[in-house]
């Protein structure tokens, strides 16, 4: 088919207090907050969008605050590790940036000829930092608090804990155009797109783990990793080819800066494919993403009595207006 799937767009993850998401994402590791906006299912909760510069689809992590929620469990059926990409001489710094911040560190370990350091933030989520030379080709946050030679440029794989592997294989290899590339342990790589050499987002580790502990969605776990598609045309085409082949999609949604589809891969992992277009800027200058609530016009009308409800938040000292 003429459409492919050209990478990750974004992943979502869970949070409970957005305050010290925000202090974490933006203070630590040193994203850019560039959306600040609500769950348009649960509009008196928050939805944060951190990135690069503008926000850049393959940059995207976002969360779903969800106040005073249980704590998630990690285990099969989820997306447990998400990993940024950083430039090939940055490992020391965020090794010792983290270790300042009271992060236990694992590594640098040697993984598909890259090096990799693993840790979780402070809720447990699963982050891995990898130094690969196609952060070269990203920009991330130039004047984020984390010097640019070091700076995170972007998602360079996530890994999936899966049960019965070779469905998931099915799925990504014979409809979603993706390439067995590598293979260590019980850990497969497959690649999508252009190829590594178009940067970060092109990977999807799938851990076999057939006697593994179902995961808990929950706080510190991730909710979906979305898929990058151009435009409608094409997001609407996969949606086709998707139902033909028996899995359960939703219909395409607007979730405002992309829009969406939903479905379950077969190991219960929840894909959307998310489109590039319009972006961030659509209602908030790039010089001034993040800075203020932003909402969809249905749910303008509830704005003074969600700015009620909804906890004050703001950037950490020293980033802001940056």
């Amino acid at each position: 088919m003429a459409n492919e799937i050209l990478g990750i767009h974004h992943v979502t993850a869970i949070t409970d207090d957005p305050q010290q998401n925000i202090d974490f994402y933006v203070g630590v590791l040193g994203l850019r907050l560039i959306k600040k906006t609500v769950n348009f299912d649960v509009p008196d909760t928050y939805h944060l969008y951190y990135g690069d510069n503008l926000g850049t689809p393959g940059t995207i992590l976002t969360f779903f605050s969800w106040p005073n929620s249980p704590k998630g469990r990690r285990g099969t059926g989820q997306v447990t590790t998400t990993s940024f990409v950083v430039p090939e001489n940055a490992l020391a710094y965020w090794q010792e940036r983290l270790t300042q911040h009271g992060i236990q560190v694992e590594g640098p370990t040697t993984r598909f000829d890259e090096q990799v350091l693993t840790f979780t933030d402070h809720e447990g989520l699963g982050i891995e930092l990898v130094a690969h030379r196609g952060a070269a080709g990203r920009t991330g946050w130039t004047t984020g608090p984390v010097p640019i030679e070091y700076a995170v440029r972007g998602i360079h794989a996530v890994t999936l804990s899966v049960t019965h592997k070779e469905r998931t294989i099915s799925l990504l290899t014979q409809t979603l155009g993706f390439r067995l590339i590598g293979e260590t342990g019980n850990r497969v790589r497959y690649e999508v797109g252009a190829g590594d050499n178009a940067g970060s987002g092109a990977f999807v580790d799938l851990l076999d783990l057939p006697h593994g502990t179902r995961g808990v969605e929950a706080i510190g776990s991730v909710h979906h990793v979305a898929w990058r598609t151009p435009d409608d045309e094409q997001e609407l085409a996969w949606r086709g080819v998707l139902v033909s082949a028996g899995m359960g999609v939703t219909p395409q949604l607007d979730r405002t800066y992309f829009h969406s589809i939903y479905f379950r891969e077969p190991n219960g992992v929840l894909f959307e494919i998310a489109t590039d277009a319009p972006g961030f800027a659509i209602d908030e200058a790039p010089a001034e993403l993040g800075s203020h609530l932003k909402l969809p016009p249905w749910l303008e009308a509830q704005r003074p009595q969600l700015e009620r409800d909804l906890p004050p938040v703001h950037t950490p000292v020293g980033t802001q207006g940056r």
